[in-house]
């Protein structure tokens, strides 16, 4: 399990860089509510966006999810233990007045970041003028 990546997998990449090309900027693997150990993928503090670009096989997607036969005994635990923490985040940061964006690794990185994008300009403060 070392050798799977916590962050810059390449949907993860794919997107940030759509995304930072439309102008807007974020921080990545960053803790979106202080002494709550989760990090979001890219996080938009002045707007309260996170957004979490889920693994299929990690975070058990419906399309393209898989249960290992070998040693299921520890992996069936842990991948529904991965998807109650998930259920777990995004309540703690909807009560917490955040928008909670999620994607599964699948989908297509420029409906991503158009999605991501929209959030946060129609959550950005009208006073606050854009950068350039």
């Amino acid at each position: 399990m070392q050798a799977n990546k916590k962050r810059d997998t390449q949907p993860e990449l794919a997107v940030r860089r759509l995304v930072h090309a439309s102008g807007l900027r974020y921080r990545v693997a960053a803790t979106p509510i202080k002494g709550v150990r989760r990090t979001a993928d890219l996080l938009f503090r002045p707007t309260k966006v996170a957004v979490f670009i889920d693994g299929c096989f990690w975070h058990s997607c419906p399309i393209h999810g898989t249960f290992p036969r070998a040693n299921s005994d520890y992996w069936l635990p842990k991948l529904q233990r991965n998807r109650e923490r998930d259920a777990e985040t995004t309540a703690l940061l909807t009560d917490a007045g955040w928008l909670v964006l999620r994607f599964w690794e699948h989908e297509d990185p420029a409906t991503v970041a158009r999605t991501i994008v929209a959030a946060v300009l129609e959550r950005r403060d009208p006073s606050v003028t854009a950068r350039g």
